[in-house]
């Protein structure tokens, strides 16, 4: 799938970075621990979906959660970026889920084997419209809500983060080398939880565009 940048560009993302465990709260209530450095895993592209799309719960699985995110939009090629200059690199700003099969990945850990497979499903990876990132005044201080059925589920605040977006690209990019189009998915607050089909979740923070998906079940 393509995304429009801010600048009018479409590219194909190479790569979903996401960050684990980046709110401390949302440590606790997986109870585990706060990371020294950042948990870094990838999704695939194919499990992009935007605003308006559903969430399809696999036969794989019973027990789908939810995970809204900040989501940094990578502009331009960056290799061991430094902090200091890392936010240059940021093109736009998104809202986004990290949708995770929980008891996948329960097995996962469980056997210490990789969360490819609970994190990696079709439609598992919903973003929302992309917003230049010079309309967002402070990243640091912004909060970010999800509903579920109308009901707020999750809420938090950016500057509750363990590693700040600034920080994220910096340690990121000494392993990858980040390229126009890639997609940080930066962490979840406390909250998450199961969903069923039928539900219907929005994603909202000031000054970026709501996501909006359905949940439905395989065919």
């Amino acid at each position: 799938m393509e995304i429009e940048l801010p600048s009018g560009s479409r590219v194909r993302p190479g790569k979903l970075v996401c960050v684990g465990r980046n709110y401390a709260l949302h440590a606790a209530e997986m109870k585990s621990e706060v990371p020294q450095q950042p948990i870094l895993f990838l999704k695939p592209s194919t499990a992009l979906v935007r605003s308006g799309a559903n969430i399809v719960i696999p036969k794989m699985s019973g027990e789908v959660h939810h995970e809204v995110e900040l989501v940094l939009v990578i502009g331009k090629r960056v290799r061991s970026v430094p902090e200091s200059e890392a936010m240059s690199c940021v093109e736009g700003y998104a809202l986004g889920l990290d949708v995770t099969a929980r008891d996948l990945q329960a097995e996962a850990k469980k056997g210490g084997k990789p969360w490819a497979v609970a994190k990696g499903f079709d439609t598992f990876a919903p973003l929302g419209d992309i917003v230049a990132a010079e309309r967002i005044a402070d990243l640091n201080d912004l909060d970010i809500r999800l509903t579920r059925n109308g009901d707020v589920v999750q809420s938090g605040n950016t500057g509750d983060m363990i590693f700040s977006p600034a920080y994220l690209i910096h340690y990121i990019s000494q392993i990858f080398t980040l390229e126009p189009g890639d997609l940080i998915f930066t962490g979840t607050p406390e909250g998450v939880g199961p969903v069923k089909a039928g539900d219907v979740l929005e994603a909202t923070a000031d000054g970026l565009p709501t996501l909006a998906v359905r949940v439905t079940t395989a065919a």
